[in-house]
């Protein structure tokens, strides 16, 4: 069984920065893939960033692209989402999900409030 721990959440102005960390623990080894979603209220769960295991290549939804920035330690199984120039609209439940071997794992969700 893996469990997966997200902090990092928190209220910010708009243009401000978070970053959110995603720790897997458990029965481990190395995931395919680790990521986050994000969910606001009224809207269904999207997709916002990847990062692969093998080899680091990583994913962005359009929207993100050039403020967020996932990055990872190999060594922690930790995954971690840098967003700078937060705008109202990234206001969600971020959630961790994290792949090992076929099956995905999610997190608890950390809140993120953005302030404009």
């Amino acid at each position: 069984q893996v469990q997966l721990e997200e902090s990092g959440g928190g209220l910010v102005q708009a243009g401000g920065s978070l970053r959110l960390s995603c720790a897997a623990s458990g029965r481990t080894f190395s995931p395919y893939n680790m990521g986050w979603y994000r969910q606001a209220p009224g809207k269904e769960r999207e997709f916002v960033a990847a990062i692969w295991w093998t080899g680091g290549s990583t994913s962005y939804e359009d929207s993100v692209k050039g403020r967020f920035t996932i990055s990872r330690d190999n060594a922690n199984n930790t995954v971690y989402l840098q967003m700078n120039n937060l705008k109202p609209e990234d206001t969600a439940v971020y959630y961790c999900k994290g792949t090992f071997g076929a099956i995905g794992y999610w997190g608890q969700g950390t809140q993120v409030t953005v302030s404009s």
